[in-house]
């Protein structure tokens, strides 16, 4: 088991992600995902800078772990393409320590370029067909491409990285499983689902694939006031309780806060570890560990409490979370 840190672009600004990606990398972290988001999920959240300027400044800045971004969608507000060319530039800057993560993208995010926002089977197409370009631009060489939802024409990665950047897709069903799990190289998902991970194996195994990466994401809310702990997970994260199916389809963060009026700071502290409780925290890791996921990164709820979540993690959760992890 490997174990991450999320920068949550939502929740900081710039410079202050790049400072707590390289006080991560200090507190033992493995691995760091980035969210790429146009929009907070509640305007409490505050914050949404450019995911990929953030992470050349973080290549830099940090030395030893694995950068990823959880996730990029590559259907409307990205073409596949650029895409692409993104993240061969990052794999480059990090000297091989990229991970492309993607996905078939929020509302939220992808309504700003005004083209609408399509049901889940037609997106589920689109990232089919974008993984598919994104893979032949990866291969080298000119790429064209006529599908349904895509035209390339003549592209190449001119500055292609000697490692090809690995892959991973976000997966929450049956049918996302058995169209990505031959097309990607990781599992990503936030829910604990054993069948998840074993469907993954499974598919990949009848494609002649081997088994896979399986990158979960867990938030946590530490603080030892745990009642402000349960107050700030309430105020900025009560979306989360929306599952999927709904946040995917929501437009803005009026229609969050609108949609998460009824949720109480009781439901949100039944679900996010909130105080500073490490057995907590490594209750709610296990389910995953017990699922089979390889890779579990953290969320520290709140922008302005990154400090002393990573002085506790390199003092406390990260060596009861893999001695956990271990048994």
């Amino acid at each position: 088991m490997r174990l991450g840190y999320t920068l949550l672009t939502e929740q900081s600004g710039p410079r202050a992600l790049v400072g707590h990606a390289v006080r991560a990398e200090q507190a033992g972290f493995d691995f760091e995902v980035m969210s790429d988001h146009y929009s907070p999920w509640l305007d409490s959240q505050g914050h949404a800078p450019y995911a990929w300027s953030v992470l050349g400044a973080v290549a830099h800045a940090t030395e030893r772990v694995e950068l990823m971004t959880y996730v990029t969608c590559p259907i409307m507000r990205y073409h596949p393409a650029v895409v692409a060319q993104k993240a061969a530039t990052i794999q480059l800057l990090s000297d091989n320590r990229f991970l492309l993560g993607l996905g078939a993208g929020e509302n939220l995010n992808e309504h700003v370029v005004g083209t609408g926002w399509p049901p889940v089977n037609v997106r589920h197409a689109m990232l089919g067909e974008a993984l598919q370009i994104i893979n032949d631009l990866f291969d080298g060489g000119y790429t064209n491409f006529v599908g349904d939802h895509y035209r390339v024409d003549s592209a190449k990665i001119w500055s292609l990285p000697e490692v090809r950047p690995p892959v991973g897709v976000a997966v929450s069903g049956e049918a996302s499983v058995r169209r990505f799990a031959p097309l990607a190289d990781a599992l990503v998902a936030v829910q604990p689902e054993s069948w998840l991970c074993s469907l993954w194996d499974e598919v990949r195994t009848t494609s002649n694939a081997e088994p896979s990466r399986k990158i979960g994401q867990l938030p946590v809310c530490w603080d030892t006031d745990r009642d402000a702990a349960v107050a700030r997970a309430h105020d900025q994260f009560r979306w989360f309780a929306g599952g999927w199916k709904v946040n995917a389809e929501l437009p803005g963060t009026q229609a969050f806060a609108a949609a998460t009026q009824f949720v109480t700071p009781d439901d949100v502290a039944a679900s996010i570890p909130c105080g500073a409780d490490v057995d907590r925290v490594v209750e709610s890791a296990r389910a995953f560990f017990d699922a089979g996921f390889t890779d579990l990164a953290l969320v520290q709820i709140g922008g302005e409490h990154q400090e002393v979540f990573l002085d506790a993690a390199e003092r406390e959760l990260l060596p009861a979370l893999r001695e956990t992890a271990s048994r």
